[in-house]
């Protein structure tokens, strides 16, 4: 393949500009995840340890291979929720690799209000489940929790189900669940053990029930211990609930990954034998993607800095300029890449739908990186059909059958980021800069839509337009929807899978395509190619 060359003058006053704006978006990101690792006030912390206990991510640690990666997912979650339990809930998720196996492992923060399940907390499982779901994978839950946040249990209710639902149909698509009970597994969350293919109970520290001594005694008026109503070693010898009964924390982990080497072995897509690092250096991306998404640059500089030997194989690189399109190597994975370099055209739109395809024929997975305002409008754009050759990229995106990972690295507007896979098309990842924007247009758009539409009802009613209190409410709007366009809101309502810092990006897409290629890929069947 061809190698492509910066144009970039990393010492420019803009590149240094780009950096320094972009570093402290970085570090900003870096404090939230900071606080996304609090696994609880000091005096619960201390209580657990003279318990014996672990914490969360100590569990994770042990459980992994040696030197495996951790992709963590969702750590921001909830983040900006009024009333709830902060950045990440009360559960640590990922994938990693356990006994040779990339397994999707989830962590309850026993430390943390009790491992008690919140809003964002449900929403993360539920998006936790779908992924390990898509990619086939196993997974490992080191359960510790007290169940429903009861003030949040009429909002989540009907939601929580869900999990128990993902579990079982995972188990008939042969993916095997193991749960490790370290502690409380409480109403609900009796369920997660309950319908695991595999339950680890520790003894004298787990405890299963539907209900627990006061409930039952209300209900039933019956007096009962914790551990005759769901203890570890009541369940591994009376009721069958328990597969193994550990003696500690550790020998509970010890099984888990026991159990993991006689699951079944993936039978993977493609496994890389030779891996080029790129040409230039990851670190320059905090200098070549703007901070300020009005501002516009070559992604095609992006894609240097994180394709294997910086080689890349355009697809029509003079038609449709404003979406790139083309063929490279992440960590020795192949895929195909759409990439956005401004407004989408009819042209642009046509290029998008023709090269999916031609990735479907290939079975190549797709990497979206989105930075654009949208679908390009106008009385001359409209004529020539930008409707329906901006259906023909959705129609493509919508039924690709390879898989798809999203990166929002600017702008991601309007039914461009419908265009472009967004949440709402499910691609396998999705991964957000701490600059990126999104939303149905940018804020001084929208103020300036209402803005002409107030004016517009003021003169039809036969009111005077009154200037100084429409500055003031368009102000008012710009701010509401910057802050509701931001990555820090878009990853609190979980509509990403993480925000991450772009010079991470290379290892972020490494790792997902590892994942995806985890097993075939087959494209989508039906139509040879159309030409559009």
């Amino acid at each position: 393949m061809q190698t492509i060359q910066s144009k970039i003058n990393t010492k420019s006053a803009q590149y240094q500009e780009n950096y320094a704006e972009m570093l402290k978006l970085v570090e900003k990101l870096n404090v939230h995840h900071e606080e996304s690792r609090f696994q609880g006030k000091p005096e619960h912390i201390e209580k657990a340890r003279k318990k014996g206990k672990l914490l969360a991510r100590e569990r994770i640690e042990l459980l992994l291979d040696k030197d495996s990666p951790f992709l963590e997912l969702l750590p921001l979650a909830g983040m900006e929720n009024k009333g709830g339990f902060g950045a990440g809930g009360t559960n640590v998720a990922g994938i990693g690799i356990v006994s040779g196996k990339l397994c999707m492992i989830n962590s309850n923060v026993g430390t943390r209000k009790g491992g008690s399940v919140d809003y964002a907390t449900t929403f993360k499982a539920l998006r936790i489940g779908k992924i390990t779901e898509e990619n086939r994978l196993p997974s490992i839950n080191l359960v510790e929790s007290g169940g429903a946040n009861l003030q949040d249990q009429a909002k989540i209710f009907n939601y929580g189900g869900e999990t128990f639902r993902q579990i079982t149909q995972r188990s008939k698509m042969g993916l095997t669940t193991i749960s490790v009970v370290f502690g409380n597994a409480t109403a609900g969350g009796a369920y997660v053990p309950g319908m695991s293919d595999y339950a680890i109970f520790q003894k004298q520290a787990a405890k299963v029930f539907l209900a627990g001594p006061p409930l039952v005694k209300m209900a039933t008026n019956e007096e009962a211990t914790d551990e005759e109503l769901g203890g570890a070693e009541m369940h591994s010898r009376i009721s069958g609930v328990s597969d193994y009964l550990a003696e500690d924390e550790y020998d509970g982990i010890r099984l888990a990954r026991e159990i993991m080497e006689f699951v079944a072995d993936p039978q993977p897509n493609f496994i890389p034998t030779e891996i080029k690092e790129p040409l230039y250096d990851t670190e320059e991306l905090l200098g070549v993607v703007p901070a300020d998404v009005r501002k516009s640059f070559d992604v095609r500089e992006l894609i240097m800095r994180i394709a294997d030997g910086s080689e890349f194989s355009e697809f029509k690189p003079e038609y449709g300029s404003s979406l790139v399109t083309g063929w490279m190597k992440i960590h020795g994975y192949k895929v195909g890449v759409l990439a956005n370099n401004g407004v989408i055209f009819s042209e642009s739109a046509n290029k998008g739908a023709h090269f999916i395809q031609l990735a479907n024929k290939n079975n190549i997975p797709l990497i979206f990186i989105h930075n654009t305002t949208g679908y390009m409008v106008g009385k001359a754009y409209e004529e020539g059909g930008i409707i329906k050759n901006g259906a023909k990229l959705i129609n493509a995106v919508s039924n690709s059958e390879v898989p798809h990972i999203s990166l929002m690295i600017g702008s991601s507007y309007g039914a461009g980021n419908y265009g472009m896979n967004g949440r709402s098309y499910h691609p396998r990842f999705l991964f957000a800069y701490p600059n990126s924007k999104i939303g149905v247009m940018g804020s001084e758009q929208m103020a300036g839509v209402m803005e002409i539409i107030q004016r517009a009802s003021a003169e039809s009613s036969g009111r005077e337009y009154d200037e100084k209190q429409a500055e003031m409410l368009k102000m008012m709007l710009i701010g509401e929807a910057e802050k509701k366009a931001s990555a820090w809101h878009s990853t609190s309502e979980l509509w990403d899978d993480g925000v991450i810092d772009p010079r991470e990006t290379r290892n972020y897409l490494g790792f997902s395509l590892a994942v995806v290629n985890n097993h075939k890929i087959k494209g989508a069947d039906g139509f040879g190619v159309f030409r559009m």
